[in-house]
């Protein structure tokens, strides 16, 4: 049965909530608040609408606009010009989800709720654990990258974690619908832009840390602190954490919580053994204080095997039968845009993946090689208007397949010619590869050149549907593309 919950929260008690984290004052009536919004646009009659300043524009110049959209109060860090019910803070970023949560009635303590945090890996752990807990454990949303855990299944996110207010509403509507558990995937964004403020987590997770969002973060160590911050004490009492990664083992060393360390490491607390890795999947053993157990997944990979370890562990905290989460994950469907294959009628071993980083991208060409006799054959290109410095980076990643065919990826604001040269300026001067600006020549390339005993690797958009430039989108799903692709090969070669 669905829950219910109130359907409004006083500014005064809303204030006080907000009172225990920073300064605040509340001025003029004490109204009675049903929605939070930070977006006057989607203000809605009785909602409390929060200013923020943004690097593109500043909230406060909004709040005309919100109160006249319904606002009943608004929360600022500055007076407003008109007189309204206002809350005036310190850090209304800050407090946004604090705020919400109390309006909502604190949704996700009355949730199974686990967090993963990392690089690369988080929309599979997370996917994963949804899969381990379906059936007589009950239903788990996922709130990520490739779903926003809204009842109409999955949709791409607009970012990996909502905004604080949004994130409240999300898990309002989930209590309100009788799920029973969500696995929120959480970003370096997140953390620092207090997009999990108001959310309490079971068990948190960390997969790895590899350079990435430098142009936000600008040091690694800016980076790591983000993601540590998850793991302070104030939003889980327990972590499972992923050792055989250098900031793993850091993390598991200053986190302020209870560890249980993941890993292939003899000192890992539940200790991985890899098995045989088949282009259908992958076959593991954990060994815990409980003894050793086999596992299998149709993911294939040892960074699966990783995921899938790492997402077992934190089904096990969270109360999920081992099991049953394990005969789950044994059957799961495939992920969208993560290691997602494609039939070949050449029976070349094709697969579309979101590796976007330096990291993802080796490693996908190193577990692809051992699946394969022939070459790999990599399709990669970077994304506009994120960091920079990891391009030719990515480049030299790239360049560990036997050819790589250099493209764009989303270039966005960019100009698309820039974002490949910086790629290519990390290339070796002996690596075989081609510059193939149009995405679409590109694969077809690829695909042309491969053989039965070849695999073609194409990287960078996994899951997306669009391919974004100079302010527009226009339609582009990887996997779509090459079997159009490949239908077009076939046709020429009949």
């Amino acid at each position: 049965m669905a829950n219910s919950h109130p359907t409004s929260r006083t500014l005064s008690e809303i204030a006080a909530a907000v009172g225990a984290r920073q300064r605040v004052r509340r001025v003029g009536e004490d109204v009675a608040v049903s929605d939070v919004h930070m977006d006057s646009r989607h203000v809605s009659p009785g909602s409390l609408y929060t200013a923020i300043r943004g690097a593109r524009a500043d909230g406060h110049a909004f709040v005309e606009q919100a109160v006249a959209a319904g606002a009943v109060a608004v929360a600022v860090e500055e007076s407003p010009a008109i007189e309204v019910p206002h809350l005036l803070l310190e850090d209304s970023r800050a407090a946004l989800g604090w705020m919400a949560a109390v309006v909502h009635d604190h949704p996700a303590t009355q949730l199974g709720t686990i967090g993963i945090t990392g690089t690369n890996g988080k929309t599979t752990v997370a996917h994963m654990l949804a899969a381990m807990a379906g059936g007589a454990d009950g239903d788990m949303e996922v709130i990520g990258t490739v779903s926003d855990a809204e009842p109409d299944g999955i949709v791409p996110a607009p970012r990996t974690t909502p905004e604080a207010s949004t994130m409240q509403r999300i898990l309002r509507r989930l209590v309100d619908r009788g799920v029973a558990r969500v696995a929120i995937e959480v970003s370096s964004h997140a953390m620092e832009m207090g997009r999990v403020n108001g959310t309490v987590f079971d068990v948190v997770a960390f997969t790895n840390l590899s350079q990435d969002h430098l142009d936000y973060h600008h040091t690694m160590e800016n980076y790591y602190q983000a993601k540590a911050k998850l793991f302070s004490g104030d939003w889980a009492p327990h972590a499972v954490i992923w050792v055989d990664d250098p900031y793993g083992r850091r993390l598991a060393a200053e986190a302020a919580v209870r560890v249980t360390t993941v890993g292939a490491g003899p000192d890992a607390d539940v200790r991985v053994v890899y098995g045989s890795g088949l282009p259908s999947g992958s076959v593991f053993d954990l060994i815990t204080a409980e003894g050793t157990k086999r596992y299998s997944s149709p993911l294939a990979g040892r960074f699966n095997v990783a995921n899938a370890a790492i997402a077992l562990t934190c089904a096990t905290i969270a109360g999920i039968d081992r099991e049953a989460a394990a005969q789950r994950l044994a059957t799961m469907a495939s992920i969208p845009g993560r290691y997602n294959t494609v039939e070949s009628p050449t029976g070349a071993w094709v697969v579309v993946d979101y590796a976007h980083t330096p990291d993802a991208i080796r490693n996908v060409i190193a577990e692809t090689r051992l699946q394969i006799d022939g070459k790999v054959i990599v399709v990669v290109g970077a994304g506009g208007d994120r960091d920079r410095e990891k391009r030719p980076l990515m480049g030299e990643a790239a360049t560990s397949a036997d050819f790589a065919l250099i493209t764009n990826d989303n270039p966005r604001s960019e100009d698309p010619g820039t974002i490949i040269e910086a790629v290519v300026a990390g290339i070796p001067a002996e690596a075989a590869f081609q510059v193939v600006p149009d995405r679409r020549v590109a694969i077809h390339r690829a695909l042309a050149m491969a053989t039965a005993a070849d695999a073609v690797l194409i990287l960078g958009k996994g899951h997306e549907t669009e391919q974004e430039y100079a302010g527009h989108r226009e339609p582009f799903d990887d996997a779509l593309v090459v079997r159009e692709e490949m239908r077009r090969l076939s046709e020429v070669q009949s």
